[in-house]
């Protein structure tokens, strides 16, 4: 574990990787970490924004809207059909109460802190032997923007700039700088043209 206000990296997964894991947790009823790791891959939200989400948020939903609690801004996020799939499946194991309830609570209904996630997270990566250096809450947040480039082609920098927005980074260069990405991979988008 860190130290208090110490500077750490976290990497992001591979996206296989990432799909695998959910599955593998959903298959071993780890189904809230099953939801997180979807929620932190698909949405890209930061993890004090998922731990706040409530059953009635996001059950049999097409849209996720909510303020963000770092920047305060207005979020809208479009939930895709296997997605919502798998919120119904995991709510129909977790069985809560309400769904007025928080869905990421301990056995004692309180809502799981940042650290704690954070060492269920390398607990996991220990058990699913992922290959993955830094391993953290904010690792699925970088798996989001990364996969979105990469899956840009020849759009990278459109990419990058819609990354921007979806981050709340006041510019590109910081979201490139936030997900690792070299010059040189932005170069290498211009190889893929052809006549």
């Amino acid at each position: 574990m860190s130290a208090k206000f110490s500077q750490t990296t976290a990497d992001c997964l591979e996206w296989n990787q990432a799909m695998n894991l959910i599955r593998n947790l959903y298959k071993d009823e780890s189904y809230k970490m099953s939801l997180l790791i979807s929620f932190g891959s698909f949405w890209g939200l930061r993890i004090s924004d998922i731990l706040l989400l409530k059953w009635e948020q996001v059950l049999s939903k097409d849209e996720l809207v909510l303020v963000e609690m770092k920047t305060k801004k207005l979020r809208e996020i479009r939930i895709n059909t296997q997605l919502k799939q798998h919120i119904q499946d995991c709510y129909e194991r977790i069985r809560p109460r309400t769904l007025d309830e928080y869905i990421f609570t301990s056995q004692k209904s309180s809502i799981f802190s940042i650290q704690r996630i954070n060492v269920m997270l390398k607990e996991i990566k220990k058990k699913y032997n992922l290959k993955v250096k830094n391993f953290s809450s904010h690792s699925l947040r970088k798996t989001f923007g990364r996969e979105i480039f990469n899956r840009s082609g020849s759009e990278a920098e459109l990419a990058l700039v819609k990354l921007s927005h979806l981050f709340n980074h006041s510019n590109p260069a910081i979201t490139r700088r936030y997900l690792g990405i070299s010059q040189k991979e932005l170069l290498d988008t211009y190889d893929t043209l052809n006549f």
